[in-house]
């Protein structure tokens, strides 16, 4: 039976081929002619040693391939369910692509969410409730070191690269940001034309330094100092890690490396793009403080800060004591959790490297409140914010503001193919294709970006009404809970150790004294390891 669709076919040949001859009628030539070619293809699988399934099965094995490469968009059209999709599910996509075009995106017959299963999360409203204010709310970025302070939007547009994204998708985002009045990461691709039409740009710097980077690939103070004078470029942040690939460089896919991407960042044209794990220009928690500090006074005083993923404790605590030590500090750290999202990466480093964004996200806040430095550095969440709910929340965990880049995306028009990384996305947003990027038309998709962002931002200021709170920063850890298991629930100050201010100067929790003993301001390693 394994052989039984090339016996078939070869069996249907010959008596096509033999009918041709004995009556040489046109018509069984052609039919001999279409049956050869199954029987060439059965040939070819039987002879062939690269698929063992094909020598079993020839021809009919076709169809396991045939299946597999289906496969994604079966799941995701006719299986899955709207609450249980990967990694965004089917009703938060609608809720993207409903904003992103100015149509309601109410539901209705109440929720399908079990809310008895383990995890479940939800807010506290008031009985009291509030209407929301009629602005949307602002954060001020700056601390004391800072001569040019920024007020940032609740949501914003998370760090992605041109390379990673088209051009037309870059404009798009930024005339988007433009319109709507919230920033632009620009990624660490470096500063290009395609992010410059009028949007506020935090410019992201990362290990490769690309847009400031010299031959070598070691950092250029000249041009970084003259890039960063553009006044569209609000802040800087340095890139340390990335949530979905932390202690790996960022990877951009060779047939992306256009010649327009090789020229900004000064690449070889169609060779994979890959950063170094690590920074050249510094080693210890107390040079990386230092370098900030030198990267705000060459950008003029603009407000300077880092994005990372959270690792090992005490080195994120070695970092706070290099700040007590120096007597200065980043002006925003943004905390990126281990379920962002990338362009390309390994498996095992999406699935199995980093700390999730709540972890990471109260380990930062918890850490500069305990050394006294909350009140300066602002807090920025990226990670799967896709709602008004994902904003509130992080409000709730320790965040100030937040950003967004795969919901950016959908709102560009992106429809989860999760093909980012074969330069073959489908509706030119992840792609360096011009055929594929001419797709995505900018003047509509910028519209659909401003439009996501506005009505996701009232969401938030409605439900934070409903709370009975005016203010962004009155969200405390009190008003979001989580059930436990089936019985019991929890807010997330029971679930949670909140230290108290300089707690951890004055006498660190016992759960906290190993790590802050073993923070080393001289060195990322623990003391005494």
């Amino acid at each position: 039976m394994r052989f039984a669709a090339h016996v078939t076919a070869v069996v249907l040949f010959a008596a096509a081929l033999a009918l041709a001859v004995t009556t040489t009628a046109p018509g069984w030539i052609a039919v001999a002619a279409v049956l050869a070619v199954p029987v060439l293809v059965g040939a070819y699988d039987l002879l062939q040693r690269r698929h063992s399934v094909l020598r079993n099965y020839p021809i009919i094995g076709h169809l396991r391939f045939a299946m597999e490469t289906i496969r994604p968009e079966l799941q995701q059209y006719f299986i899955e369910r709207n609450y249980d999709g990967r990694p965004y599910d089917r009703d938060t996509r609608t809720a993207i692509y409903e904003r992103a075009k100015g149509l309601k995106d109410e539901q209705a017959y109440g929720t399908e969410r079990d809310v008895a299963e383990p995890g479940y999360e939800w807010l506290l409203h008031s009985t009291a409730p509030l209407d929301p204010p009629k602005e949307p709310p602002r954060v001020r970025i700056g601390g004391p070191d800072c001569t040019k302070p920024y007020d940032m939007a609740l949501l914003n547009v998370s760090g992605m690269s041109f390379g990673a994204l088209s051009g037309n998708a870059i404009t798009a985002l930024n005339r988007g940001a433009a319109a709507g009045g919230f920033a632009h990461d620009t990624g660490e691709g470096g500063l290009t034309e395609h992010h410059l039409h009028g949007g506020d740009l935090v410019w992201e710097i990362g290990t490769g330094y690309f847009g400031a980077r010299t031959k070598d690939g070691d950092f250029d103070e000249a041009q970084f100092r003259d890039k960063a004078a553009h006044d569209q470029v609000k802040l800087v942040s340095l890139k340390l890690s990335q949530g979905a690939k932390p202690g790996i460089g960022g990877v951009l896919p060779g047939p992306k490396v256009t010649t327009e991407i090789a020229h900004a960042r000064d690449v070889p044209e169609g060779e994979t793009c890959v950063s170094p794990p690590g920074h050249r220009t510094f080693s210890t928690p107390r040079e990386l403080i230092r370098f900030i500090a030198h990267l705000r006074e060459l950008a003029g005083g603009k407000p300077t800060g880092f994005k990372l993923c959270v690792g090992a404790r005490h080195e994120l605590l070695a970092i706070c004591k290099a700040m007590l030590e120096e007597g200065t500090a980043p002006d925003f750290i943004i905390v990126d959790g281990s379920e962002g999202g990338t362009g390309a990466a390994p498996a095992e480093y999406e699935d199995h490297m980093g700390t999730p964004l709540t972890e990471g996200l109260i380990m930062v806040h918890n850490a500069l409140v305990g050394t006294g430095l909350r009140d300066r550095i602002r807090i920025g969440a990226s990670g799967k914010v896709a709602t008004g709910s994902d904003i509130v929340k992080r409000l709730a965990q320790g965040a100030d503001y937040t950003n967004a880049a795969r919901a950016m995306m959908m709102a560009t028009g992106c429809i989860m193919s999760q093909r980012c990384h074969t330069n073959q996305c489908p509706v030119g947003v992840a792609t360096q294709d011009p055929k594929r990027a001419r797709a995505l038309d900018v003047e509509d998709k910028s519209k659909r970006v401003e439009r996501y962002q506005r009505a996701t931002v009232a969401e938030a200021q409605r439900m934070l009404g409903s709370m009975g709170l005016r203010d962004p920063g009155a969200v405390t850890p009190h008003n979001l809970m989580r059930r436990v298991d089936h019985i019991t629930s929890r807010s997330y100050a029971e679930l949670y150790e909140w230290l108290a201010p300089d707690q951890l100067l004055d006498e660190p929790p016992a759960e906290w004294a190993v790590d802050w003993e073993r923070a080393d301001p001289d060195h990322f390693a623990p003391r005494n390891s």
